[in-house]
C-alpha cells in the first residue's frame, strides 16, 4: 500500500515521533515506562530548570546524551534515507531530538524540537558538540552557559523550523506519520495541513491517534521498521 502511494506521489513527506526512536531503544517520555514517569518535566527540561535548577538540568541532559552513545538507527531509518536519495521522499519532519535520522545519513530532516546532538551557548550562541556535556564542560569561553539545542518546556518552537515544516506539509501529495501519538500541538496540525491541501494521509502508530479518522490508511500494532522495509522491498529499494 505505501509502495503504491509512493509511486503515485510527486512530493512525499514523512513525519516521525517517539515511536520511530523507541524501536532503536530510545526511551520515550509519556508512556508508563517513559522518562517522565513520576517526574514533573518542568523540574528537569524547562527554561526554569535551566536557570534555577542548573545542576539537575545538566545531569539529566548528560545522562540522555550518554545513553544515546550506544543507540543506532534501525533499518527504517536506512529505508527513509534510501528513499530520499532515490527521489521517493522529499522531506522528513521529526519531533525527535536524538539525531538518528541525521546519523542514518538523511539530509532532508526538519527537527522541529531541535537536537540534543548539538549544544550552544545561551549568551553568544556559539555551538559545541555534545561531548562537552559528557566532559562536564558547561561554560563557554565567553562565560555563558552551554545548553542542548533542544526546545525546552516554556520555549516556543523555532520559527524557521516550524515554517519549513508547514511549507513541506502544504506541498505534500503524500504525508506519512510514523510513530507519533499526534497529541502535541502545534506539531499535530501538520497532518491536518497536509490533508487540507489534498495530500493522502497514512498513519503508522502502535496505538490509535486522534487523527486516525482523517487518514486514508491507518496501521496499528506493527513495527515501523517492518512496515518501511516491506514497502522498500516492493519498490526494489
Amino acid at each position: 500500500m505505501i509502495a503504491n502511494l509512493l509511486q503515485a506521489s510527486k512530493n512525499t513527506v514523512v513525519f516521525t515521533g517517539a515511536g520511530m526512536s523507541t524501536e532503536s531503544g530510545v526511551p520515550d517520555f509519556r508512556s508508563a515506562q517513559g522518562l517522565w514517569r513520576g517526574i514533573d518535566p518542568r523540574s528537569l527540561a524547562s527554561i526554569e530548570a535551566l536557570r534555577d535548577n542548573t545542576n539537575d538540568f545538566v545531569s539529566f541532559y548528560s545522562s540522555r546524551i550518554r545513553a544515546l552513545q550506544t543507540v543506532k538507527p534501525h533499518r527504517g531509518y536506512d529505508v527513509l534515507t534510501s528513499w530520499g536519495k532515490q527521489g521517493w521522499l522529499q522531506s522528513v519532519i521529526t519531533q525527535n531530538t536524538d539525531g538518528l535520522h541525521e546519523i542514518a545519513g538523511n539530509p532532508q530532516v526538519i527537527p522541529i524540537h531541535g537536537t540534543i546532538r548539538e549544544l550552544h551557548c545561551e549568551a553568544c550562541r556559539n555551538t559545541y558538540p555534545e561531548q562537552r556535556y559528557l566532559d562536564e564542560e558547561v561554560r563557554c569561553s565567553c562565560g555563558g552557559f552551554i545548553r542542548p539545542s533542544v526546545v525546552l518546556f516554556g520555549e516556543m518552537l523555532d520559527e524557521r523550523a516550524l515554517e519549513a515544516a508547514e511549507q513541506a506539509a502544504r506541498q505534500a501529495e503524500l504525508f506519512i506519520v510514523l510513530g507519533s501519538s499526534l497529541v502535541v500541538s502545534p506539531a499535530n496540525w501538520l497532518p491536518r495541513i497536509a490533508r487540507e491541501h489534498s495530500a493522502k494521509l497514512v498513519i503508522v502508530n502502535e496505538e490509535p491517534t486522534p487523527l486516525d479518522t482523517l487518514a486514508d490508511y491507518v496501521i496499528h500494532g506493527r513495527k515501523i521498521g517492518d512496515v518501511l522495509q516491506e514497502a522498500a522491498d516492493k519498490l526494489g529499494y
